[in-house]
């Protein structure tokens, strides 16, 4: 009984010393030595290549070295019959706001333009709203959009949140569904995307979208790439329908050398670091997993491919 971890080389480098402590007399392969494929029960893995998973015979159950599962997901031959669980940690949700309300009070703040006035030597004040005045939409309003929800709310913002189905969350204006989403980037002058990748939010931050926003908004993007339309958001920041973007996620990672949004003085660039995953923490919920699933106990976090989340 073995368990494949297959992840980044510098991630399987932190992953290496602490599974082996904390979980001794386990036979563990990384990749690339894989062995007996027939012998691997469990597979532990952040964006594996395509069939690898397929491969695994005796598989029983993939534990997502991350918070999404879309590289999983892709793979159109990955076992849909082994359970899926993904990684929920308490460390990457306090990490993950860390960001929102960084990017979020830098365009509040309007960073963008102080910096370039920085760079031009030159000296003025621009008239500034008031927290409490500028209202921010949450795309995704789960564990993650909640806490940083609140974190935001107790600087003084006006928060709230959408979600594809209906979402009560106490001292939060909710929205959900078309007419939901229309509603909250109506009224947003700052719009954040956590959303994980599905059919339904590929695209999801486009034209038709930044024409709903206030003109004069902003976005952050620290979802996944495929949500924003890229050309859509050069369009929209060229306009003047959008001020600004914070992106922490791309079509293509690393973002490729000769793209635009490198050097464009309105777009915040950062190289997907917005919520990494911390092995320190994260490892009791990759134990936690095994255990349940050897004890017969439900699994937390289980993945229903069909939703993609």
């Amino acid at each position: 009984m073995a368990i494949l971890v297959r992840t980044t080389p510098a991630a399987q480098a932190r992953w290496r010393p602490l599974l082996l402590a904390a979980m001794p007399g386990r036979e563990f392969r990384f990749s690339p030595e894989l062995g007996d494929l027939a012998a691997i029960d469990y597979a532990l893995v952040w964006q594996p290549e395509r069939g690898l998973l397929a491969g695994l015979p005796n598989l029983k159950l993939i534990v997502s070295l991350g918070a999404g599962v879309d590289g999983i997901l892709a793979d159109p031959s990955f076992p849909r019959q082994v359970p899926i669980v993904r990684l929920v940690d308490p460390y990457m949700t306090d990490a993950m706001s860390e960001y929102v309300v960084f990017q979020v009070l830098r365009l509040h703040r309007q960073d963008l333009d102080y910096l370039a006035q920085q760079r031009a030597g030159e000296w003025r004040e621009r008239p500034q709203k008031n927290a409490c005045e500028r209202r921010v939409g949450i795309l995704g309003f789960g564990t993650m959009g909640q806490d940083a929800g609140r974190k935001l709310k107790t600087i003084g913002f006006d928060v709230s949140g959408w979600s594809r189905s209906p979402r009560t969350v106490p001292g939060f204006e909710t929205h959900h569904g078309d007419a939901g989403l229309a509603a909250i980037l109506g009224t947003s002058e700052i719009v954040v995307s956590l959303l994980p990748l599905t059919r339904e939010t590929e695209g999801i931050l486009d034209a038709e979208a930044f024409a709903r926003m206030p003109r004069g908004a902003a976005i952050v993007n620290a979802g996944r790439g495929r949500q924003l339309v890229e050309a859509d958001l050069l369009d929209a920041l060229e306009s003047g329908q959008l001020s600004g973007a914070a992106l922490d996620v791309f079509h293509d990672e690393p973002l490729p050398p000769n793209h635009p949004f490198w050097h464009h003085p309105r777009i915040v660039v950062t190289p997907h670091v917005a919520a990494e995953t911390h092995p320190a923490t994260a490892i009791a919920m990759v134990e936690a997993a095994i255990r349940d699933f050897e004890a017969g106990r439900p699994l937390a976090n289980r993945v229903d491919p069909e939703r993609g989340y």
